[in-house]
């Protein structure tokens, strides 16, 4: 076997072992998870989260998956927490502890301190018999058959559970506080995943200096309107209700046929009934979605009466970070 098959096998090792160890975990969740879960909707502050090595590391990202969904969570380093830190634990907290041996010395020692504080203390370890499990009031297994380091030293297996299992917390504690995209998106205002949730088409709609002419209005005038507005289309209205588009494309068209003038109105040139949306209220992510299936770039907006509310533009979107809303 050439070292090319060597590495692909080892990644296909690596991946079947850690897929059966979670799918051994899936097995075996029973009432301890639910009182894990019951235990942490009862808190009425944090969870704070601790561990040391690669379970600290773990530990980290199950507080930040917890604290972006609902559950007020951080992280806590035990050797911190030994120098002044365990100050952040308040009566109202819980403590979710990640060892997988249960023994750690920098955790074992601030165990007697948690317990002082009379919170409730969830552990994640793989042995029922350690010091972490005699103190935990839940305890939940992370013990695994195998890691997949072929030296079964390198925490691989049990990190892809203890991070799974921190998961599996967090949606279930989703679900039980029925936690919705927009409670997610008041979470990450500032990333492209609030920007698809949250951002409403009226913060980027156009709605000012809007390139609108009448139905008769010459062709000529209307190009100049065209050209202002900056859009690379016209808007054309009738009795005040939008009733056609003229785009760039419309008019390159229009210079093709041999019965071209420029006198014309713009009206027998442009697009009628063009697709709109009727909502600046909409999200702007599945405005984006209506004009990539339509395949086009302006999108009027409009009331129940046809009259123009504003123009949202594919960069406009674009540039403001907005991604398709499909799932």
């Amino acid at each position: 076997m050439n070292h090319s098959d060597t590495t692909i096998q080892a990644a296909i090792d690596t991946l079947e072992i850690e897929a059966r160890t979670l799918e051994q975990a899936a097995k075996h969740i029973d009432g301890r998870f639910v009182q894990a879960v019951e235990t942490i909707l009862g808190l009425k502050g944090k969870l704070i989260v601790t561990g040391i090595g690669k379970s600290g590391l773990v530990g980290a990202k199950i507080a930040a998956t917890l604290a972006s969904t609902g559950t007020p969570s951080f992280f806590l380093h035990p050797s911190e927490a030994l120098h002044g830190d365990l100050g952040m634990i308040g009566s109202d907290d819980g403590v979710l502890a990640i060892s997988y041996s249960g023994e750690s010395e920098e955790l074992s020692n601030i165990l007697p301190h948690i317990r002082r504080f009379e919170v409730p203390l969830l552990a994640m370890t793989a042995d029922s018999g350690s010091t972490l499990a005699s103190y935990a009031d839940v305890l939940l297994d992370i013990s695994v058959e195998r890691e997949a380091c072929p030296l079964g030293a390198a925490p691989t297996s049990s990190t892809t559970l203890t991070m799974a299992l921190g998961d599996a917390l967090a949606v279930a504690l989703m679900k039980r506080r029925d936690f919705k995209e927009e409670d997610f998106a008041s979470f990450h205002p500032g990333g492209s995943l609030g920007r698809r949730l949250y951002l409403k088409l009226a913060e980027i709609a156009r709605t000012e200096r809007l390139p609108i002419v009448d139905a008769q209005t010459p062709l000529k005038e209307a190009i100049v309107v065209m050209s202002e507005g900056k859009l690379g289309n016209v808007l054309v209205t009738e009795e005040g209700r939008l009733a056609a588009i003229m785009s760039d494309g419309d008019l390159r068209r229009a210079l093709m046929k041999a019965d071209f003038d420029m006198e014309r109105p713009v009206i027998d040139y442009a697009t009628r009934d063009p697709r709109s949306l009727n909502d600046l209220e909409m999200l702007a992510s599945n405005a984006l979605t209506q004009m990539e299936e339509a395949k086009i770039q302006l999108m009027p907006i409009v009331n129940e009466a046809g009259e123009i509310l504003g123009v949202v533009h594919l960069h406009d979107l674009v540039s403001a970070g907005i991604k398709t809303g499909k799932k």
